[in-house]
């Protein structure tokens, strides 16, 4: 519900009309809600296998310590990332953290495999990006702010 602050400023929730209209709370909402869609579908797909054949890039090493099929370890991790989705999406402020340390265990995974130093470099881009939803949730997490 819309609140009237003093010299005349609207907020919803708590974050004021004009600063939902900063360039920087804008960065928010693209980082917050494409680091919902991407750990979403990425998830997904573990499942239904239509953008690529996730298996090639499980390091070995790393397959083998599962107890699971390497197909079956690319279910788990698809929960793993679905279920960091949702965190990202209700709480922003830990979900971005909860992202960029799955990515670095990525970047692990894809450097112990090889032949995919330039996915790896593009999952680091991506957990600097996680990294700064983290610091703008500081700022504009709805739920981690009180009235």
């Amino acid at each position: 519900m819309a609140q009237v602050h003093d010299i005349g400023t609207i907020s919803h929730g708590t974050i004021a009309e004009p600063e939902r209209q900063t360039p920087a709370y804008r960065a928010y909402q693209i980082l917050h809600w494409g680091f919902v869609a991407a750990p979403l579908l990425a998830g997904m797909d573990k499942f239904l296998g239509l953008l690529t054949s996730w298996e090639k890039y499980l390091a070995p090493s790393l397959a083998r310590l599962s107890p699971m099929s390497p197909h079956g370890t690319m279910h788990v991790i698809g929960v793993v990332e679905i279920a960091a989705a949702v965190i990202v999406a209700l709480k922003p402020r830990v979900g971005a953290y909860v992202v960029a340390a799955w990515l670095a265990g990525i970047i692990v995974n894809l450097l112990l495999v090889g032949g995919y130093h330039d996915v790896a470099l593009r999952d680091f881009g991506l957990s600097l990006g996680a990294l700064a939803l983290g610091k703008l949730s500081e700022t504009y997490d709805r739920s981690a702010r009180h009235p």
